[in-house]
């Protein structure tokens, strides 16, 4: 993984390398730190132990039952998918990959409708094995299978902690079941079982993924700028402190787009605390360039624009044409025209001033992205420690889910008693 920070100098709001300099002392305060939490294996800090303590020949001895799958469903929300999603929708495989993480029941519907349920695998992710929105979904799909004729017992896998609803399912019927890992948050679960075990159905190299994550860990040194997830972290934490509230994540290669969501979820659950943290906005190059970029460039001052993209990809000819105005096109390729749109828009930005950062790795493979994914796990740890944030912990997010469950009437909670409060001003 490769980050270019240089057109983050003298934008608005835009740094200097004076700037840097004195960020680089609190950087290396900030890398001991996180050094010593994943020493002791301390909660949140564990999980950037993820590339060396993940097994991955215990998930594969989980999978090894469901042999040769069509299909396999997640079933499962937030940290517990979007990790397994990002691996899934970057890499090629005969497997087909779907996720519920969402209780929507038309969607629900529609997917069950259209799955191949004898020949899918289930996998239901929840570390409490009490997740409302996974436990309900999972009901839902242990259904359909009954009524398709379809024993869900062959046909599932659980994740999920040491106790629980999930673990006692699992025991009572024998299912397979990988343990989540202790003191790893669910968004920074992606390099662990949680994310691993779609991967290993799909037939992909997990060992790969955690070679990548293990070239992450080695590439974390005391200062930005022998580090490139730090020197990303710190840039981002730095613009953020200068008004660049908006960090606008844009990846120019289609089978990262549900990275730039993974990226969102991680960025949105750990920095926004206290009144504090970046907003994460999701785009995709060169899409986004016709819809989001005009705000970009000529909106309020207050964005950072993270253009990420692999140097190496498959290729496509553009034919030659005859049409007046296109023979420019021909004998070029769409990487080509891709590769230019990407210039085009990083020259755009830092032409306006708008702070912008290049990440770049070498192709979207196992080993790359296991790198990628590492990088911004630890990037938004340092940014955490720089901003002093509880980086691991999501108390809005708890807060939502006891309001849910209260008026579900799963229990006496004063999140629900809070709903009735609502203000109304309506408009018919």
């Amino acid at each position: 993984m490769d980050v270019d920070i240089g057109n983050a100098l003298k934008a608005q709001p835009g740094l200097t390398e004076g700037t840097l300099d004195r960020l680089d002392g609190r950087v290396a305060a900030a890398h001991d730190r996180i050094a010593r939490g994943m020493a002791a294996d301390e909660f949140g800090y564990a999980s950037l132990n993820l590339p060396e303590t993940a097994d991955p020949v215990a998930i594969r001895a989980a999978v090894e039952p469901f042999d040769e799958p069509a299909a396999v469903l997640t079933v499962g929300i937030g940290g517990s998918a979007l990790g397994a999603a990002t691996l899934a929708d970057a890499l090629e495989s005969d497997v087909d990959a779907y996720f519920l993480d969402n209780v929507d029941p038309d969607a629900v519907d529609a997917l069950l409708a259209d799955l191949p349920l004898a020949d899918t695998v289930v996998n239901v992710v929840s570390r409490s094995g009490t997740t409302a929105e996974t436990l309900a979904n999972f009901l839902v799909v242990r259904e359909a299978m009954d009524a398709a004729g379809v024993d869900w017992t062959d046909r599932t896998l659980v994740t999920t902690g040491e106790a629980g609803n999930l673990r006692r399912l699992a025991e009572a019927h024998d299912l397979p079941a990988l343990d989540v890992p202790e003191g790893v948050p669910g968004r920074f679960s992606v390099l662990s079982t949680v994310g691993l075990a779609v991967a290993a159905i799909q037939g992909h190299d997990v060992e790969a993924v955690l070679a990548g994550g293990r070239d992450g860990m080695d590439a974390l040194a005391g200062s930005l700028y022998e580090s490139p997830a730090y020197a990303y972290g710190a840039t981002a934490y730095a613009l953020a402190e200068r008004g660049a509230l908006t960090n606008a994540f844009m990846p120019y290669a289609e089978s990262l787009e549900t990275f730039a969501e993974w990226f969102a979820q991680l960025w949105a659950e750990s920095l926004g605390k206290d009144g504090l943290g970046q907003t994460p906005a999701r785009a995709l190059g060169a899409t986004d360039q016709h819809s989001q970029l005009q705000l970009y460039r000529a909106g309020p001052a207050d964005k950072l624009v993270t253009l990420v993209r692999p140097t190496e990809r498959a290729d496509a000819p553009i034919p030659e044409t005859d049409l007046e105005g296109l023979s420019y096109l021909g004998g070029s390729s769409l990487g080509d025209l891709l590769d230019a749109e990407f210039a085009a828009t990083e020259a755009s930005l830092a032409a306006a001033d708008v702070p912008n950062v290049r990440i770049e790795i070498d192709r979207v493979d196992e080993r790359s992205l296991g790198e990628l994914l590492f990088g911004m796990e630890a990037a938004c740890v340092l940014y955490g420690e720089l901003a002093s944030v509880s980086t691991f912990t999501q108390p809005a997010v708890e807060w939502g889910k006891k309001a849910a469950r209260g008026l579900l009437g799963g229990g006496d909670f004063p999140e629900a008693e809070a709903v009735a409060d609502k203000r109304e001003f309506r408009i018919d």
